[in-house]
């Protein structure tokens, strides 16, 4: 990860629609424009509804994981809008 650039972790384990997302756009509009958030989560709509999100909002999903009950994934804030 760029050095000068914020990561921040967010915890939306055993959170169900709409609250991932939710928790994911708190974090984005606490962090500067190419900072990354990676968010944690275990309901599994969430392979839709954060992808949907960025692509809304015009941010850049980098990752998503699945690891056995959670899926990670890393977005990069691309504006403030």
């Amino acid at each position: 990860m760029p050095e000068d650039n914020q990561y921040i972790e967010v915890d939306a384990r055993r959170l169900l629609c709409p609250m991932p997302v939710i928790r994911l756009q708190d974090a984005i509009n606490e962090v500067a424009i190419g900072d990354l958030v990676k968010i944690t989560c275990t309901d599994p709509g969430v392979k839709n509804d954060i992808p949907a999100w960025c692509n809304i909002n015009k941010h850049m999903l980098l990752s998503m994981q699945d690891q056995e009950y959670e899926i990670i994934i890393t977005v990069r804030k691309e504006n403030d809008d």
